[in-house]
């Protein structure tokens, strides 16, 4: 009689939790229904937007509306849902909301699951066509034919510095601008079919190994180090060779179907390459912004400290500056920064003022949101 209750009991208590979970389902199910109700009245909203803009002669993209988007968001959320899932959320529904209106064409430094293609998701979604290019020099030609409507392409990595092709690339088409930056923490992993042990070659580009040269020499000390034109390249090696692993990206892995068998053997936890969105315009103004701008000065003593000194008396932040030679002329540079602040801030103007005056060359490259780094 005692087994009897006890099993009856067990049955009670298992019916009550799958009534229990059938309910917490069911109101689910109604959630999404109304999400996806008030995802496509957005979306809805979004069009009337692009038509409005289409009328004005406007841009789908507007980096500074995105950031408000995004940041409002991220404000609002008091949880369970953590940041990072919510940006990718809104990041797509972005992208969707923009492809209404008009699907983009992006191009970026291919091939795809290269880290400037990532960057490139990571900005514009999966929303859009994308088109890969061999090299830096192809993603400016193919945005100033008006072939794309914005660019991606790699500026600075803080492990290595600048990224030369770009610099010279702005040099010579100073009309196209930076509307907007992409900052991802690059994260490399060791992918190979065989055990670690087995590894006799690792390919990979060459900043990527060498932003991995302590892990790999200690890790696969009898390993040859050999260089490819990109990560996603040496990827695809390992699908035909044997006794082989790449240096590459987590999707990549993913996508060509290879095994991991390491995470994160980048030497350095705060890897973070930083991306430039490259339009015919910038952005405009968020109250949270950065200012680019290259010039070239004359080649007299104090003419660099001059320049300076302009951003110190207006108390503006330089938060990158480089120097590059000048390929038409044997012994000059060109000097890139960027800074906080908007084109449109009046110690902005003044700052830039100045600058004209005292500088043989200025360009202003353009103005954009600061943004957060993201994750690969």
């Amino acid at each position: 009689m005692t087994r009897k209750s006890d099993a009856a009991t067990t049955t009670n208590a298992t019916d009550k939790i799958a009534a229990n979970l059938k309910a917490l389902r069911v109101q689910i199910d109604k959630l999404d229904l109304q999400i996806l109700e008030l995802l496509n009245k957005r979306a809805a909203i979004a069009g009337q937007i692009g038509k409005v803009k289409a009328d004005q002669g406007g841009e789908v993209f507007s980096a500074a509306r995105e950031e408000e988007v995004i940041n409002n968001i991220l404000a609002a959320n008091h949880g369970p849902l953590q940041e990072v899932t919510l940006k990718s959320i809104f990041r797509e529904l972005i992208s969707g909301s923009r492809a209404v209106q008009k699907v983009q064409r992006i191009a970026f430094l291919g091939p795809e699951y290269s880290y400037s293609h990532l960057a490139a998701l990571e900005r514009f979604g999966e929303a859009v066509a994308y088109n890969r290019t061999a090299n830096i020099s192809a993603v400016f030609e193919e945005v100033a034919r008006r072939h794309a409507d914005y660019g991606v392409v790699p500026l600075e990595n803080s492990t290595d510095g600048r990224i030369a092709d770009t610099l010279d690339m702005f040099i010579r088409m100073p009309q196209v601008k930076i509307c907007a930056e992409i900052r991802l923490r690059v994260h490399h992993h060791l992918l190979a079919n065989c055990l670690q042990t087995e590894v006799r070659r690792v390919y990979s580009k060459a900043q990527a190994l060498s932003q991995c040269r302590n892990w790999l020499s200690k890790n696969l000390p009898h390993a040859t180090l050999h260089e490819v034109a990109s990560t996603s390249d040496a990827a695809k090696l390992v699908l035909t060779e044997p006794n082989v692993a790449a240096v590459a990206s987590r999707k990549a892995a993913i996508n060509w179907g290879i095994n991991i068998l390491a995470h994160s053997i980048e030497d350095s936890p705060f890897n973070e390459t930083r991306f430039a969105v490259i339009g015919l315009s910038d952005s405009a103004k968020t109250g949270h912004d950065k200012t680019a701008m290259m010039f070239q000065i004359s080649h007299t003593p104090g003419a660099l400290a001059d320049v300076l000194a302009i951003f110190k008396t207006n108390k503006i932040n330089l938060t990158w500056i480089e120097s590059f030679p000048y390929r038409e002329a044997k012994g000059e540079y060109v000097f890139f920064i960027d800074f906080d602040g908007h084109r449109e801030d009046p110690k902005v103007k003044k700052t830039i003022t100045a600058m004209e005056n005292i500088c043989d060359v200025v360009h202003v490259l353009g103005s954009f949101p600061q943004a957060r780094p993201a994750d690969e």
